[in-house]
């Protein structure tokens, strides 16, 4: 009987005693989850500033020395501005057209920027005389819009140098006529004309060209006589040129058009005035 009793007690002691360690288990607060590692993210970095550009005129081809440019002898190219020296030229309107004509002072490569030392400009002191060849001279003639090929020649062209006159004495069909009277002389300046004394006409222009000597009163005869023209030539190839002088036959009205085929005979020069005094012989006077 006492160990019976003494065994509930004790199992009522172990049951309080579990139970007691249940109640202590269930207050305590969960574990934390464990935290993921993950790798450190990078600041974001700021995009670079964007590189300042700037145009620059180089050559599009190798240009040899004492060469006078066009055009299409120039293009742009972009640089970085911080790289754009002072003395290299900007690709500008005002830039392009101060270099038309101008005349390399040495040969340039191709795509080699082009500076203010690498050229001399029409405006230029003693640009006319480096400009022409040893024995050579410098002639300015008039044309207009027309006669000037419109606007088409360059410094640097060869041209043909014609004259069209008007001689009102002769037959219908020699009246107007037309001769060559340069061949192959260079053009070395477009407008490079000083005026005083007023304004000059819109429509006109000047060319200046560089001929023989003996050409300059040829041209200069030829300004008072008729209207002058020019004929751009093709570029030579052979090495052949003519000396800007010379004359080619005259192209006669008779010569273009078959209206005039049919004219009259010419007028005989020698004419014959017969003057009577009374009943005496008449006396002939010819002229």
């Amino acid at each position: 009987m006492v160990l019976r009793v003494a065994f509930f007690i004790l199992m009522a002691l172990a049951l309080v005693g579990f139970g007691t360690v249940a109640w202590v288990a269930l207050r305590q607060p969960p574990a934390p989850a464990p935290v993921a590692q993950t790798a450190p993210v990078a600041a974001p970095t700021a995009a670079p500033a964007p590189v300042a550009q700037k145009k620059i005129l180089v050559a599009s081809r190798g240009i040899g020395v004492g060469i006078m440019l066009k055009p299409e002898d120039l293009i742009a190219k972009q640089v970085p501005e911080a790289e754009f020296p002072a003395a290299i030229l900007a690709d500008t309107p005002d830039v392009v057209r101060s270099l038309a004509g101008a005349m390399t002072k040495h040969a340039i490569g191709a795509g080699e920027p082009i500076g203010n030392e690498d050229v001399m400009k029409p405006s230029d002191h003693g640009f006319m005389a480096a400009a022409l060849r040893p024995g050579m001279r410098a002639v300015t003639i008039g044309v207009d819009a027309t006669s000037g090929s419109a606007g088409l020649v360059w410094p640097g062209d060869r041209v043909d140098l014609i004259l069209t006159l008007t001689d009102q004495a002769r037959t219908p069909g020699r009246r107007v006529s037309a001769e060559t009277i340069l061949k192959d002389a260079r053009v070395i300046a477009i407008d490079q004309q000083m005026i005083q004394g007023g304004a000059a006409d819109a429509q006109a222009r000047t060319v200046t060209l560089e001929v023989l000597p003996d050409a300059v009163q040829r041209v200069s005869v030829a300004m008072r006589l008729g209207r002058l023209s020019i004929s751009v030539r093709a570029l030579s190839t052979d090495g052949t040129a003519d000396t800007a002088g010379g004359t080619s036959n005259s192209v006669y009205a008779s010569d273009v058009s078959s209206a005039f085929g049919g004219e009259a005979p010419a007028v005989p020069t020698d004419r014959t005035v017969r003057v009577y005094h009374g009943s005496a012989d008449p006396k002939e006077f010819k002229y």
